[in-house]
C-alpha cells in the first residue's frame, strides 16, 4: 500500500533527505552564516493539533465523498511555501478546511458545487497541494461564507482515451504526474511535462497554475500542451473544442489555463503528447562568469536548436547545490529526440559555448546529464523540496522567486534585483545572507531567472522577516521590468504585484468572467481577484 502524503512537509510519510544530504545542506548553512549550530524547533505531531470543530457537515447524499477527519483537514490546510511550512511548524492550523471531498467523477464535482452554492460554503480546488504561493489555503471571510470545502480530485486520475493518430489523450484532472506517465507508457507516448513537483502535483493543478515543466525551451509551459479543457463551474460545464489550432476570436481555453481555481474545477483535458525520446546527449559546460554563460545561452536560444535543457547556474548556485566549486558558472546542456540522433545539435551548441569561452566538462554522451556537475545539479533539483523540513525548524529562511525579462535588460535587471534582495536580508536580519541565480527556461527573446535567497532568521519573527525580504525582491523585479511570476502562479503571495502588472481593463474583464461563472464568489476567495 502506498504511504499517504505528509500533512507537514514534502512527499509521502517516511520519505525525506538522506543523512548525507542533510549533512551537506547544514554544513553549507553553517559555513554561510558562520555559526556552529542552530536552535531547532520540533515539527508538529498530528495527534497534538487542535483543529477547530467543523462548522458544517455535508448532506447525507454527499457524505460518502467527504471527510472531516483530522488528517484530511490538516493535510489540506496548506501548500508547500516557506510561510506554509513556518505556520505548520508552529502548529497553526486555524485555516483547516471544514470538509475535504474526494469526488469520483464529474457528476460528484457538480453536486458538491451545487450544495456549496446553496449553503454559502467556500470551495478550494486543491490539485496536489504543491502550491508555493499560498494558493490552496481555505482562508475565508466568515461574513460571506459559513464554512470551507476543499475538493481533491485524486480519485479522478485516469487517462480516459488516447488518440494515437493525433498524438493526444483525454486525461482526468486529478492525475498525478507519475500515474499519468505510467498510463501513457504502453502507447510509447509522454506528456513530457515534468515540473519540480511532478511526483506530487496533478494535471488539473498544472493547467490551473500555468505550470512550467523541466524542459527549458520550446514547450516550456503547460499552455503549449493543452488541446482542449473541460471545467465544471457553479453555472455549468465549460468545455472548449478540441482543435490543433484556431483563429476564432480569443482562445476560450485560455480562460481556464491560469485561472487558479477561481472559475471552476478542471475535471479533464485533451493534452498534446509526444513520442518517448530514444536519442539523448548532454553534459555540463563551465564559464568564467554568469553573464558570459548567459550570452552563450542567448546565441543557443536564438539559433533554433531548442535543447531540452540549457539551464545556467551562477557560481554561488553551483556551489550551494554541489554542482561546482563556486568559481565558475555552469551550463547544464541536453538534447533529446524520439526521431533522430541529436549529436549535430549538441555539437553546434558546444560551438556556441566555445565562442564564449565555455569549457565542456566531459564528452557529450546520452547519460552525461546524470554525471558530474550536470548530475549533481539534477539530483539537487529533484531533492530540493525536502530541504525545508530541516532548514525551517532551524530558523533558516530559504526561498526562491522566479521571473522573466528580455535579453536587452537582463544584466542590469540581475544586478538590481540581487542587490535589493541582499540589502533587504542585511537590514531585516542584521546579518549578510546569500542570493544566487539560475535560469530555468530560455526563450529567443529572453530568459527566466530563478533567484534563491538564504538568511538567518529568528523563530519568533520568521514570517515577518521573510515577508520584508520578499517585498523588497518583488518590488525590485517589477520596477526593473520583470514579471512577478514566470511559472509559480499568483496565489495570495503575489497578488499585490500581480495587480500592478496586469492592465486595469483586463482586471475588470476577469472580474466580469468571475461574476458570470461563479456568481456567489465561492471559488478560492482571495486568489487573483477580490470578491
Amino acid at each position: 500500500m502506498t504511504a499517504r502524503l505528509k500533512f507537514f512537509g514534502w512527499g509521502r510519510e517516511g520519505e525525506g533527505l538522506t543523512q548525507a544530504e542533510s549533512d551537506f545542506i547544514l554544513a553549507r548553512a553553517r559555513e554561510r552564516f558562520g555559526v556552529p549550530a542552530f536552535h531547532e524547533a520540533a515539527p508538529p505531531e498530528l495527534a497534538a493539533l487542535r483543529l477547530r470543530p467543523p462548522r458544517l457537515a455535508p448532506p447525507p447524499t454527499l457524505a460518502p465523498l467527504c471527510s472531516s477527519e483530522s488528517y484530511d483537514r490538516a493535510a489540506h490546510t496548506y501548500g508547500k511555501s516557506f510561510i506554509d511550512t513556518v505556520r505548520g511548524l508552529a502548529g497553526d492550523y486555524d485555516d483547516a478546511p471544514d470538509i475535504v471531498a474526494y469526488p469520483r467523477n464529474e457528476a460528484d464535482v457538480a453536486a458538491l458545487l451545487d450544495w456549496a452554492g446553496g449553503a454559502q460554503v467556500a470551495v478550494i480546488p486543491f490539485g496536489g497541494g504543491s502550491s508555493v504561493v499560498d494558493g490552496v489555503a481555505a482562508r475565508i471571510d466568515a461574513t460571506r461564507h459559513r464554512a470551507a470545502l476543499t475538493i481533491d480530485l485524486r480519485e479522478m486520475g485516469r487517462v480516459v482515451e488516447v488518440d494515437r493518430a493525433s498524438r493526444a489523450a483525454r486525461i482526468e484532472g486529478g492525475a498525478f504526474g507519475p500515474a499519468l506517465e505510467a498510463q501513457l507508457r504502453p502507447h510509447n507516448l509522454t506528456l513530457r511535462h515534468f515540473p519540480q513537483s511532478f511526483e506530487y502535483s496533478t494535471l488539473g493543478g498544472w493547467i490551473a497554475t500555468r505550470s512550467g515543466g523541466h524542459f527549458a525551451t520550446l514547450y516550456t509551459h503547460i499552455d503549449d500542451l493543452v488541446e482542449s479543457v473541460r471545467m465544471v463551474t457553479p453555472r455549468g460545464v465549460f468545455e472548449t473544442r478540441r482543435l490543433p489550432g484556431s483563429g476564432a476570436g480569443p482562445a476560450p481555453e485560455r480562460l481556464a489555463i491560469g485561472s487558479e481555481g477561481i472559475l471552476g474545477v478542471i475535471t479533464e483535458a485533451w493534452m498534446r503528447l509526444q513520442e518517448r525520446p530514444r536519442f539523448r546527449a548532454g553534459g555540463a559546460v563551465r564559464f568564467a562568469d554568469f553573464f558570459t554563460a548567459a550570452r552563450a545561452l542567448r546565441v543557443i536560444a536564438q539559433a533554433g536548436l531548442y535543447p531540452a535543457n540549457c539551464r545556467i547556474l551562477d557560481p554561488l548556485e553551483a556551489y550551494n547545490t554541489g554542482a561546482g566549486d563556486g568559481k565558475s558558472a555552469i551550463m547544464v546542456l541536453a538534447f533529446e529526440s524520439a526521431d533522430h540522433e541529436v549529436g549535430p545539435w549538441m555539437k553546434r551548441a558546444l560551438e556556441c559555448c566555445a565562442d564564449h569561452g565555455g569549457t565542456p566538462e566531459s564528452a557529450e554522451r546520452a547519460d552525461a546529464h546524470r554525471e558530474g556537475a550536470a548530475g549533481a545539479w539534477r539530483n539537487a533539483f529533484i531533492r530540493m523540496p525536502y530541504a525545508r523540513e530541516i532548514t525551517v525548524p532551524r530558523a533558516i529562511i530559504n526561498d526562491t522567486f522566479e521571473t522573466a525579462i528580455t535579453w536587452d535588460r537582463f544584466e542590469s535587471f540581475y544586478d538590481r534585483v540581487k542587490a535589493a534582495t541582499e540589502d533587504a536580508i542585511r537590514r531585516v536580519t542584521g546579518h549578510p545572507g546569500e542570493v544566487s541565480c539560475r535560469f530555468t527556461h530560455v526563450y529567443p527573446d529572453g530568459p527566466a531567472p530563478y533567484f534563491t535567497f538564504h538568511a538567518l532568521g529568528r523563530h519568533s519573527a520568521l514570517v515577518q522577516m521573510w515577508q520584508e525580504i520578499k517585498n523588497a525582491a518583488s518590488d525590485a523585479l517589477l520596477a526593473a521590468g520583470g514579471t512577478i511570476t514566470h511559472h509559480h502562479a499568483v496565489g495570495r503571495q503575489h497578488r499585490r504585484w500581480y495587480d500592478q502588472e496586469r492592465p486595469p481593463l483586463f482586471a475588470a474583464a476577469l472580474k466580469a468572467a468571475k461574476q458570470v461563472l461563479d456568481p456567489h464568489a465561492m471559488l478560492n476567495p482571495g486568489v487573483l481577484i477580490d470578491p
